[in-house]
């Protein structure tokens, strides 16, 4: 399912049109983005929660020539299923 395709499914079922379901998408997802981001973490009960994780530097090899070098710390965005979203998944 793309961006548009649920986009169609939240108007059908809030029973709006698609372009406020749009924006009310949009918006969630922008402050999601914008929160992890900032370093803090958005739980959403029974669907999962977002947040910033910590990647250590690390030994890597450049695929090309085999040759070793270092790949520098990171934060990246990681999400977690919460409960609910887990159960329904492994039905």
């Amino acid at each position: 399912m793309n961006k548009g395709e649920l986009v169609d499914k939240v108007a059908e079922k809030a029973n709006v049109t698609k372009k406020q379901a749009d924006a009310v998408l949009t918006a969630a997802i922008d402050s999601i983005m914008e929160a992890v981001s900032h370093g803090d973490k958005v739980t959403l009960v029974g669907f999962g929660s977002f947040e910033p994780r910590e990647r250590k530097e690390r030994e890597g090899r450049n695929p090309k020539t085999g040759e070793a070098m270092q790949i520098p710390a990171t934060k990246v965005p990681a999400f977690s299923a919460g409960k609910l979203f887990k159960e329904m998944v492994g039905k």
